[in-house]
């Protein structure tokens, strides 16, 4: 058995975060790449076994995209970095999350065992691949555990080759991993685990991994394992504690506040294409408030959907990416002809911490997704499935949804008359006017129940002032309002 390569590389240079989908699984974004060596003594090939050490259980597998140097790089422009690659394969970048502590950041003793970094079975040649269209699969005792493409990564692999040569010369037959998505997790002895790189035309076959048990226990100098709840948590790419994305004050001011309210103190700001059009609600009873978290659809295309619509795409990284207190935003064109959502998205959704879903397209499944505690607004309903008339394009980008302009980030609030966008700079400055409206409201709503003329009191005039200021006295005194005489 053995690695590809042949000549063993002087470095073995590995990406700690680079795909989106890993992004929002881990809850951060980087704005620039950072790295970590692995020994080259670390490397092996398919079919090698994969020793966990004794006294550690937490092992864990991250498929990747593995890129080596064919020409020597040093200072070269982020246009010219796929030039100076070789191959392509597959990789597995493994390693124990028990010995994390021991070498915190440079993961030596964690990640650079010896076979920690399978790579193969064959190598791509470079020169007949587009870089932006290659798809990465991981496989544990053959379930899918992870599925994404190399269009969704936060640094391209000419930027990184570019950024890394810069200081440090990359020399022919040096290894890069590239980072790995969701779905990165634990695995014991016993498992087995297989990646795979391919393009839909060439494939670099699967790089199959056993995992075993090591036949001797860790010499007892040195750093021994530990395995803490955070250890555990990060190995299983889970959160210990989700922060809602939402501050819990404004959410709290806002669901008291009525949409039609909001919409109107927008309109007073010149805000008039505030509100999201056309949609209907499931739970009309309910009340939405959440931070947009944003999916674009394109019209179908054929030859394109295998490509960007099977496997983990845009539409299932998105909801993937939610977090608590996020509101799905769903830009589908105002085609309602096909469904964007179905009811197993949708309870994932929910069980995400999602706060609803926004959607100008159409819902399928819809009585089963009504029935879901979740606020989901759409523009119909529609029972076909996801390739008819849309592509799920990309995530976390401004998006146009019921002919308005959602941000990643804006606030949205819903209720049964429909949804508005607010921006969050803009958040305390409507709750301050939006509650004093709705007082007012309320003590004009008295006044004509009790047989008033709405003349000079609706909207409030000069000549009601004075005992509406009484009356809003004794209400924020006693929390019910004094009774006023005109």
């Amino acid at each position: 058995m053995g690695h590809p390569l042949g000549a063993t590389p002087s470095k073995v240079i590995a990406v700690h975060l680079n795909y989106r989908s890993r992004a929002a699984e881990r809850g951060r974004t980087p704005d620039q790449p950072s790295y970590f060596l692995k020994p080259p003594s670390s490397l092996a090939g398919s079919g090698d076994p994969v020793y966990r050490p004794r006294s550690c259980e937490l092992m864990g597998f991250e498929g990747e995209i593995a890129l080596v140097i064919g020409r020597r790089a040093c200072r070269v422009a982020p246009q010219d970095g796929w030039r100076h690659v070789a191959y392509v394969t597959a990789a597995n970048d493994i390693g124990v999350y028990d010995l994390r502590h021991a070498d915190r950041g440079s993961n030596l003793r964690s990640k650079g065992s010896d076979g920690f970094t399978p790579i193969g079975p064959r190598l791509l040649d470079a020169r007949r691949l587009d870089p932006a269209g290659l798809r990465l699969r991981t496989w544990v005792n053959d379930e899918l555990a992870q599925d994404d493409t190399s269009d969704t990564l936060l640094f391209s692999f000419g930027a990184l080759i570019a950024d890394l040569s810069r200081l440090i010369t990359l020399d022919p037959g040096d290894v890069l991993l590239t980072g790995t998505p969701a779905g990165a997790s634990v695995v014991s002895p016993g498992d087995t685990v297989e990646v795979e790189v391919g393009d839909g035309t060439v494939s670099t076959g699967r790089l199959r991994s056993p995992i075993a048990e090591s036949d001797h226990d860790l010499d007892a100098w040195g750093a021994m394992p530990h395995a803490g709840q955070a250890e555990r948590a990060a190995a299983w790419a889970k959160s210990l504690t989700p922060e809602p994305v939402l501050d819990k004050r404004i959410e709290r001011e806002l669901r008291n506040l009525a949409v039609a309210t909001l919409s109107a103190q927008l309109r007073k700001r010149g805000l008039v294409q505030s509100s999201i059009d056309g949609l209907y609600p499931t739970r009309p009873a309910d009340k939405m408030v959440g931070v947009a978290h944003t999916l674009r659809y394109l019209p179908l295309r054929e030859d394109l959907f295998k490509r960007y619509g099977d496997g983990m795409n845009a539409q299932k990284r998105a909801v993937e990416e939610l977090r608590p207190g996020h509101i799905l935003v769903m830009d589908a064109r105002g085609d309602t002809t096909a469904g964007t959502l179905g009811d197993i998205l949708a309870l994932r959704a929910l069980r995400r911490g999602a706060a609803g879903v926004v959607t100008d397209g159409a819902l399928r499944d819809s009585a089963a997704v009504s029935a879901l505690d979740l606020p989901v607004y759409c523009g119909g309903t529609h029972p076909s499935v996801l390739g008819r008339r849309h592509i799920p394009w990309d995530t976390g980008i401004p998006v146009a949804c019921g002919g308005a302009l959602i941000q990643p980030g804006d606030l949205l609030v819903g209720d049964a008359d429909g949804v508005v966008v607010v921006a969050p700079s803009m958040a305390d400055e409507l709750i301050t006017d939006s509650a004093e409206q709705e007082l007012q409201e309320r003590f004009i709503a008295e006044q004509v129940q009790a047989g008033r003329p709405i003349e000079g009191l609706y909207p409030l005039g000069p000549a009601w002032q004075r005992q509406y200021e009484q009356w809003r006295v004794g209400f924020a005194q006693q929390g019910e309002p004094r009774a006023v005489s005109q």
